[in-house]
C-alpha cells in the first residue's frame, strides 16, 4: 500500500515511523499506512506556519472566503466516498459517516461567509480630538489537536475558522483515525493556500502534541479530547502564555418526567445514548427518570435495544457499528463489570458480539437501579453504556442532573412548558435540549460546556472568532 504522508510546508513528507489504520468492523481489513511524525517534523511544520503567518494574516477576506468555499464544495461533492472511508476507519454506520462529511463541508461553507463578515468598531473617545478603532486580528500559528470520534467534522470546525480569520494551522489528528484527516488535508492542499499556511502532522500526542504545546511560535492550542490530557495541556499553555480552548468530557443527563410522551422519550434516550455507538461527548449517559414513568420507560428502552442491529458499519441493516478500537472496547467491558460490582442491575446488553467479520462488536448496555454516586454515573465511559437513575420528582431530577463534574449537554423530556423553561434556565450545562437527544447540534451556533467539560471560548458559529482572533484597540489623535 502507498504510504500516506504528512503535509509540511506544501510538501508531502515521510515520518519516522508509520501508523497502521485498521477497520474496527473487520480487523483483517487494513485501510492504509500513514506516516507518523515526530517532534522534529512537528517543529518544521510550526516553522513553516510561522514563516507564512505575516503574509496570510494580511490576505483579503475574499481570498480566504473563496478558498474555504472551494474546500467545502469538494467535500460535499465527495460525500459518499469520504463517508465510506470515515465509517470504515471509525466504525459509525454509513449514514452517520456520510452525514458527518456533509457537516464538515457545510462548516467550511459557513466560515467562507464568516471571513467576509468580520468587522470592528469606531468608538468616540472620552477625550476630545481622539478617535478609537477596535479591530480583530488573527492570533498567528494555531495548533489543532482533534479526537477520533468525529474524524472529519471536528477538524473542519477548527481548521475552517482558523483559516477564515487569517491564522496558520498545524493540525494533529488522533492516531487511530488518520484516514479522514489525511483525505481532508489532501483537499485543503489543493485549495490554493500559500505555502506553510496549513500543515498536517500525524503521530502520537506524546511527540506531536507535546511539540505543539512546547513551541514558542505556537500562539494558541485548540484541543478536543480527554479530561486528563486536556488538564495537562491547559496547565502547560497557561505557563507558556498560550491561548487555550478545550473541549473535554461529558456525563450528560436526560431527564424524563411523568408527563413525557413515552414513545418520544424512549426514542430520544436510545438515540442520544447509543447511536454512534455511544462514542459522543454529548451522549445521554445518565437517564434520570421520574418515579411514575420509570418502569414503563425502562421496559420500553429494553424492548427498543433488543431490536437494534449491531453490525458492520457499511452494512445497510446496521443501526449501531462497532467500538472504535480494542483498547476502547476493553474499557467499555471493564465499566460493565464495574457497574455490576457497584450493585447496579444490568437490564440489557453489555456483551461481546460475534459477527461475520472479526471486530469490536458490543451489545448496547443499560444499567438500572443505579445511584448517582456510582462510578458508572460519575466517570465518562464513552461507549454504548447508559444508566437509569430513579428520581422522586422534578426537583430531585434537576439536582441529580446537575450533580456532576461535567456540564456539556443536558436534556429533558416533558410536555410541560413550565418544567421545560425552568430546566433550560437551571441546567448547569452549556447546551440544553427539550424533547431532543442530548447529542446532535447545529454547525452555525456555539458549541461548548461548563465545569470540567470545556474551557475557553466556544467553538462553531460566529462565536468562534473569540478564540481565533485577538482584539486590538487603536487610538488616534485626530
Amino acid at each position: 500500500m502507498e504510504l500516506m504522508r504528512n503535509f509540511i510546508g506544501n510538501e508531502w513528507t515521510e515520518g519516522s515511523s508509520r501508523i497502521r489504520n485498521i477497520n474496527p468492523s473487520d480487523t483483517s481489513d487494513v485501510i492504509g499506512f500513514y506516516a507518523s511524525a515526530d517532534a522534529a517534523a512537528t517543529n518544521a511544520a510550526i516553522e513553516a506556519a510561522a514563516a507564512a503567518s505575516f503574509s496570510w494574516s494580511r490576505s483579503t477576506p475574499e481570498v480566504r472566503s473563496d478558498i474555504l468555499d472551494k474546500i467545502g464544495t469538494e467535500i460535499l461533492a465527495r460525500r459518499e466516498e469520504l463517508g465510506t472511508l470515515l465509517s470504515r476507519e471509525e466504525g459509525k454506520i454509513l449514514s452517520e459517516g456520510t452525514g458527518e462529511v456533509v457537516r464538515a463541508g457545510r462548516v467550511f461553507k459557513f466560515f467562507a461567509g464568516e471571513a467576509l463578515r468580520l468587522n470592528g468598531e469606531r468608538v468616540r473617545s472620552a477625550r476630545p480630538g481622539v478617535d478609537i478603532d477596535v479591530v480583530r486580528e488573527p492570533e498567528g500559528v494555531i495548533g489543532l489537536i482533534t479526537p477520533w470520534n468525529f474524524p472529519i467534522a471536528i477538524p473542519a470546525w477548527k481548521i475552517a475558522p482558523a483559516l477564515a480569520y487569517g491564522n496558520c494551522v498545524v493540525f494533529k489528528p488522533a492516531e487511530i483515525v488518520p484516514g479522514s484527516a489525511w483525505a481532508l488535508s489532501e483537499i485543503i492542499s489543493r485549495s490554493g493556500l500559500p505555502e506553510g499556511v496549513f500543515n498536517l502532522v500525524m503521530g502520537p500526542g506524546s511527540k506531536v502534541g507535546q511539540a505543539l504545546v512546547d513551541h514558542p511560535k505556537v500562539r494558541a492550542i485548540s484541543f478536543t479530547g480527554s479530561v486528563p490530557t486536556g488538564s495537562r495541556i491547559g496547565l502547560a499553555c497557561f505557563q507558556s502564555g498560550k491561548k487555550i480552548q478545550m473541549e473535554m468530557g461529558g456525563k450528560n443527563p436526560l431527564v424524563v418526567l411523568n408527563d413525557a410522551d413515552l414513545d418520544l422519550a424512549i426514542n430520544t434516550a436510545v438515540n442520544g445514548a447509543f447511536f454512534s455507538t455511544g462514542q459522543r461527548c454529548t451522549a445521554s449517559s445518565r437517564l434520570i427518570v421520574e418515579d411514575g414513568i420509570h418502569d414503563r420507560f425502562v421496559e420500553g428502552v429494553v424492548a427498543k435495544l433488543s431490536k437494534l442491529r449491531v453490525g458492520h458499519a457499511l452494512e445497510k441493516a446496521s443501526e449501531i457499528g462497532p467500538v472504535v478500537s480494542e483498547s476502547q472496547f476493553e474499557q467499555d467491558l471493564d465499566y460493565v463489570r464495574l457497574g455490576k460490582e457497584e450493585g447496579a442491575r444490568l437490564a440489557f446488553g453489555g456483551e461481546r458480539l460475534n459477527r461475520e467479520h472479526p471486530g469490536y462488536y458490543m451489545s448496547p448496555a443499560l444499567f438500572v437501579e443505579t445511584s448517582n454516586d456510582m462510578r458508572i454515573n460519575r466517570e465518562e465511559i464513552f461507549g454504548p453504556v447508559a444508566t437509569v437513575i430513579r428520581a422522586r420528582n422534578y426537583d430531585d431530577a434537576l439536582e441529580i442532573a446537575n450533580d456532576t463534574q461535567f456540564g456539556l449537554s443536558s436534556g429533558i423530556c416533558t410536555t410541560s412548558l413550565k418544567y421545560a423553561e425552568d430546566f433550560k434556565h437551571k441546567s448547569a450545562a452549556g447546551m440544553v435540549m427539550v424533547n431532543l437527544p442530548t447529542a446532535g447540534v447545529d454547525y452555525h451556533v456555539p458549541f461548548g460546556g461548563r465545569k470540567g467539560s470545556s474551557y475557553g471560548p466556544r467553538e462553531q458559529g460566529a462565536y468562534a472568532r473569540e478564540f481565533y482572533t485577538s482584539v486590538k484597540t487603536a487610538y488616534t489623535l485626530a
